[in-house]
C-alpha cells in the first residue's frame, strides 16, 4: 500500500489586484499546510491576482507585477508542493494558469484549456486556450491539474487522464447562484464517468463587486461519491488523504435550505464590498416596508450594528404603522436611527415648480419628487460621513422600473437587486427563524406592500400580483422564453405582455442603477446585456 498523499485544500478569499496581500494569504496557507504534514496545497483559480480581474489583465504592467509576485512567492515554498493560480504571459499571449511550485521555484505550468464565454464569464476576451496536460509525480501518485471550466466540459480531463493522471486537482473560481453546488456535483460526476479520475475541487470564496464566490470545496471518489465538502461562505484550510485510490479525512455537511445559502451570500457580498473598498459603514433609508427591513437585517449581520445607520424619512402619506414598525425593528436590531420629515422639502419644491406646472394635473412627477428628496438626503449623509448608501430595490422592481431614477435608486450598492419580491418574504421568514429571535416585525411581513407616495397606495394597483409578475420575469429573463411560451404555462396574455413591455422599457434605468449582488443564474448585471435602443419585439 502506498503512503497516503495528503492534499491541503486552501479555500481563500482573494482581493482583486492585491498581489502582495494575496501572496501573503497563499503563503500562510502553505505554511499551515506544511506544518500539518501536507504534501501539496491547492489554491483557487487566479488566487494570486483575484477573480475576475477583468481589464486589468489587458495591462502589461499588471501581468508583469503578477509574474514578479509569483517568483517572490515561489522562493518561500519549500518542503511542500503548491498549486497557485495566476495570469501568465508566454510568447506574447495571456493564459489563465496554474503554477506547480516545488523547492523554491516553478517547476511546470498548466494553461487552462476551456475558456468560458457565457453568463458572467468573458475569458475569451483575456486569455488564449492551452492544449497540453499537466501531470506530475508526488509520492508515487500521478497528479493531474485542471482549472474550473476544464471540468465543466469534456476534453481537458481526458487529456490529463491520457497523460497518466491518477487523480485530478482542480483550481476554481465558480461564482454562486441558487442551487449551484448541486450543478457542480453533476458536472464533476460526468467527468469522473468519462475518466475514472477522483477529483478535488478547490473553490474561491468571497465577494467581488456583484459576484459572490461561495467556497464549498469538495472531493469526489472515482465512483462519484461525495467524500468531503468544505465550509460555505468562509475561508478554510482542510487536509485530505488520497490512499488506495480513494479520499479519506473528510465529512459531508447536512443539506441546507436555499434561503440559508442566499442570505449568507448577501451578507458576504455586503461585508466584502464595503470591507475591500474601505467604506466605514452603511446608510439605509428605512420605510417600514419589507425590502428595506431585509436590507437592514443583512447589513447588520454583515457589518455589525455599530457600522449601520438607518434613516426614516416620513412624508404626509407615510402611515403611522410604517413609523411604528420601523421603530420596533430598530429597537430589536440596535442601530443608529434618525427620522427626517420630508414635508418641508416637498413644499419648497411645490412652490419652486408651481409656475412650471401651472394647469397640469398632479401625477407620478410629484411621487417621484418625494423619492428624489429622500435620495438627496441619504446621499448628503453619505458624502458627509463616507458611509455608503445601500439601496433597497428588489429584482421585481428593477425589472419593471418600479423604482425612481435618482430617488430610491440613488446609492452605491444594491443589496437585494437580484432577489424577487416573493423571495424577499422567504428570506425574511428564514432570518426571523434564526437563533436570537425575529428581527423583522410580523406586521412588516403581513401588510400589503406600498410605496406610500400618495393616499391609500398599494403596489398591486400598478403591478400584477408579485407571484405572477416574478414567474413571468423569471421565464422571460432567466429562461429566455418568448411571451407565447410563458402564456402557454397558464399566465394571462395581457399580464405577460404588460410585464415584458415594462422590462424592455426600463433598460435605461437599470444601466444607471448601482451594481448589486447576483444570486440567480441571470441577474441584471454582467450577464444581462440588452440594448436600450431597440425596436425588436417578441411575438
Amino acid at each position: 500500500m502506498k503512503t497516503p498523499l495528503t492534499v491541503a485544500v486552501a479555500q481563500l478569499n482573494s482581493v482583486v489586484g492585491d498581489l502582495s496581500g494575496n501572496a501573503r494569504r497563499i503563503l500562510d496557507a502553505v505554511a499551515r499546510a506544511k506544518a500539518a504534514g501536507a504534501d501539496v496545497v491547492l489554491t483557487p483559480e487566479l488566487a494570486l491576482c483575484g477573480y475576475p480581474a477583468e481589464d486589468l489583465l489587458l495591462r502589461p504592467a499588471f501581468l508583469e507585477a503578477c509574474a514578479e509576485t509569483l517568483a517572490e512567492l515561489a522562493v518561500e515554498v519549500r518542503g511542500i508542493t503548491a498549486l497557485v493560480g495566476y495570469p501568465a504571459l508566454a510568447d506574447g499571449k495571456r493564459y489563465n494558469a496554474a503554477a506547480v511550485i516545488q523547492d523554491g521555484r516553478v517547476v511546470t505550468t498548466y494553461f487552462k484549456h476551456r475558456l468560458p464565454n457565457y453568463e458572467v464569464f468573458d475569458e475569451e476576451r483575456y486569455f488564449e486556450a492551452g492544449t497540453e496536460a499537466c501531470v506530475f509525480d508526488l509520492k508515487g501518485v500521478k497528479v493531474g491539474v485542471n482549472i474550473c471550466a476544464d471540468v465543466w466540459e469534456s476534453g481537458a480531463a481526458d487529456v490529463a487522464r491520457g497523460a497518466g493522471a491518477e487523480v485530478l486537482l482542480v483550481l476554481n473560481a465558480s461564482p454562486f447562484h441558487m442551487n449551484k453546488q448541486a450543478l457542480r456535483y453533476e458536472v464533476l460526476r460526468e467527468r469522473i464517468a468519462d475518466t475514472g479520475l477522483p477529483v478535488v475541487y478547490c473553490n474561491l470564496v468571497g465577494g467581488q463587486d456583484e459576484l459572490v464566490f461561495d467556497g464549498g470545496s469538495f472531493a469526489l471518489d472515482r465512483d462519484g461519491t461525495l467524500a468531503w465538502q468544505g465550509k460555505v461562505f468562509a475561508e478554510e484550510l482542510h487536509l485530505l488523504q488520497f490512499a488506495d485510490g480513494a479520499w479519506q479525512g473528510g465529512g459531508v455537511p447536512a443539506v441546507r435550505p436555499v434561503e440559508a445559502d442566499v442570505y449568507e451570500a448577501l451578507v458576504l457580498g455586503v461585508r466584502d464590498y464595503l470591507g475591500k473598498n474601505g467604506f466605514p459603514g452603511a446608510i439605509i433609508g428605512l420605510s417600514g416596508g419589507v425590502d428595506s427591513a431585509l436590507t437592514l437585517a443583512i447589513a447588520v449581520d454583515a457589518l455589525g450594528a455599530e457600522r449601520v445607520r438607518a434613516v426614516m424619512m416620513p412624508s404626509p402619506y407615510t402611515a403611522q404603522m410604517s413609523l411604528d414598525d420601523s421603530r420596533e425593528m430598530i429597537r430589536r436590531i440596535g442601530v443608529r436611527y434618525d427620522e427626517i420629515a420630508i414635508e418641508p422639502a416637498m413644499q419648497t419644491f411645490a412652490t419652486l415648480l408651481a409656475p412650471q406646472f401651472a394647469g397640469l394635473a398632479a401625477d407620478t412627477t410629484e411621487e417621484n419628487l418625494q423619492a428624489r428628496i429622500r435620495g438627496m438626503i441619504l446621499m448628503a449623509l453619505s458624502n458627509k460621513t463616507g458611509s455608503i448608501v445601500l439601496t433597497t430595490g428588489n429584482k421585481s422592481e428593477m425589472a419593471t422600473g418600479y423604482a425612481t431614477l435618482y430617488g430610491d435608486m440613488a446609492g452605491g450598492f444594491a443589496v437585494i437587486k437580484d432577489i424577487y419580491k416573493t423571495f424577499v418574504y422567504r428570506l425574511c421568514a428564514w432570518r426571523n427563524a434564526q437563533p436570537g429571535g425575529p428581527v423583522i416585525p410580523d406586521n412588516i411581513l403581513t401588510r400589503p406592500p406600498s410605496a406610500e407616495l400618495k393616499p391609500d397606495q398599494c403596489d398591486q394597483d400598478s403591478l400584477p400580483p408579485y407571484e405572477v409578475l416574478d414567474a413571468i420575469i423569471a421565464g422571460y429573463m432567466e429562461e429566455d422564453l418568448s411571451p407565447q411560451e410563458i402564456i402557454a404555462r397558464g399566465y394571462a396574455e395581457a399580464e405577460v405582455y404588460r410585464a415584458v413591455a415594462m422590462l424592455r422599457r426600463n433598460e435605461y434605468k437599470r444601466r444607471q442603477a448601482p451594481i448589486g449582488i447576483r444570486v440567480t443564474q441571470r441577474g441584471f448585471g454582467k450577464d444581462w446585456r440588452y440594448p436600450i435602443t431597440s425596436r425588436y419585439r417578441d411575438a
